[in-house]
């Protein structure tokens, strides 16, 4: 436990930056070489049975429309830079890494449970079948660490209406519950859910803090 525990030197580098330009150029580049996104995609006929390890984290690069990565990017921007420069970048970086990775090997594990690989929409067995593409576990955790660190911070909805960050937390997570058991309900929602998942677990095992007890002790007076 102390081997997990044990702090980086702090550094600053806008890891933050990085990531978003470098998933932005992903974007485009996949697109203008119509490059099948399943080969980056993680899906358990690449991941699993063809042993295209690198999905675990290419997946979180590969986007499925302009709307998909903006969005993702542009919560990342406004949560992930506080995030980095409260902990510094080397620990910005192996949380949402982390926190991508298993939340995508969590989704891996769900495809497979239920089969969903083999045949969809007509696809033939041990084609690439339904893949898991985009950034949304890692930042659904991003989103997690900026309730935590910041628990008094206030996220305004469409700039109007302020919303204490942990509640917004909370009203995410009862979202895509429940999105995902009502209506056209799918894996992602599901990931999304990991990624909250996976922040707790992060902040228990690496920095020895229950999110709980940090979020009753800001609203306790």
């Amino acid at each position: 436990m102390i081997f997990l525990r044990r702090p980086f030197k702090y550094a600053f580098f806008n890891a933050t930056l990085a990531i978003i330009l470098i998933t932005i150029a992903t974007h485009f580049l996949v697109t203008f070489l119509n490059i099948n996104k399943a080969f980056f995609g993680l899906n358990v006929i690449g991941f699993v049975y063809k042993h295209y390890v690198w999905q675990v984290i290419t997946y979180m690069f590969v986007h499925g429309d302009i709307s998909h990565v903006f969005f993702n990017m542009l919560a990342l921007f406004f949560f992930g830079i506080g995030i980095e420069k409260t902990l510094g970048s080397k620990e910005f970086l192996l949380m949402y890494f982390s926190i991508g990775i298993m939340s995508g090997l969590f989704s891996v594990a769900v495809y497979f449970a239920f089969g969903k690989f083999l045949i969809q929409n007509g696809m033939q067995p041990w084609s690439f079948g339904i893949s898991l593409i985009g950034a949304s576990g890692a930042v659904y955790g991003i989103l997690f660490a900026y309730a935590v660190l910041f628990p008094r911070s206030r996220i305004f909805i469409w700039g109007l209406i302020p919303v204490p960050a942990p509640l917004m937390v909370l009203a995410y997570a009862v979202i895509e519950f429940g999105s995902q058991f009502i209506g056209s309900s799918n894996v992602a929602h599901m990931t999304h859910l990991a990624g909250f998942a996976f922040a707790w677990l992060y902040f228990v095992v690496r920095m020895g803090v229950n999110p709980l007890k940090i979020w009753k002790d800001a609203y306790r007076n």
